[in-house]
């Protein structure tokens, strides 16, 4: 028996995030149903962490415990070819016993795009929030800075989280203007993220760029106050 590491990239429209639930289609529950088709048995895969319902991945990392040993370049192979199209292994590779995807993990970077183009792009339908009404920047900006450090945010976790230690260290939050594919993104670099925690952060800055919210207030929020 092995510990494997997984590199998984997929569109996640359909599926009910990465966790294994009952009754909805998953990330995970795919993954788990193409190794056993390969190991003819059941194997339980641990990824570094839950994503929300459509959310997607570029590079999301699991692991699991092989009963037997495949070499890693013929792994990722094996399972694309029972997998669904929208979800693809893109490495594979040995780690040791004590490697578990989510405890090993330093760090997760989440990324959010907004389209500004008048209409939407429908080739970006699926990838896109479409805004495109004005938005002040800079206040923006000054918001987003608020929110880098480390800080309780509790205020950011939805009503439903169950999380009960919600400090966590936001390392970056840049927001980006591209112009030629009239495109806002959002990126999000930080030790772990809350329930829903990276949607509740946007909304913020755009309520902060459509002046409905003075960055402030954010300050405030992250003070519970």
């Amino acid at each position: 028996m092995s510990n494997t590491r997984l590199e998984i990239t997929y569109d996640g429209t359909r599926y009910s995030g990465f966790q294994i639930q009952s009754n909805v289609p998953t990330i995970q529950g795919e993954l788990e149903g193409a190794l056993e088709q390969i190991y003819r048995a059941k194997v339980r895969l641990a990824g570094a962490g839950r994503t929300d319902a459509g959310v997607h991945a570029r590079g999301q990392v699991a692991h699991f415990i092989a009963p037997f040993e495949i070499p890693p370049d013929r792994l990722p192979s094996a399972l694309n070819a029972l997998l669904p199209a929208d979800i693809v292994v893109t490495g594979a590779s040995p780690v040791p016993p004590d490697f578990h995807a989510r405890y090993s993990a330093r760090g997760k970077v989440y990324s959010y795009t907004i389209d500004r183009a008048p209409y939407p792009q429908v080739i970006r339908r699926r990838f896109c929030w479409h805004y495109p009404g004005p938005l002040e920047i800079t206040a923006m900006v000054e918001a987003a800075s608020l929110l880098e450090g480390r800080h309780d945010f509790k205020a950011f976790q939805a009503a439903s989280g169950s999380v009960k230690d919600t400090w966590r260290t936001l390392q970056r939050l840049a927001v980006t203007e591209l112009p030629l594919e009239q495109i806002l993104l959002f990126t999000f670099e930080g030790d772990g993220f809350l329930y829903r925690m990276v949607r509740l952060m946007v909304g913020s800055l755009l309520r902060a760029g459509r002046g409905r919210l003075d960055p402030a207030e954010i300050a405030r929020a992250l003070d519970g106050r």
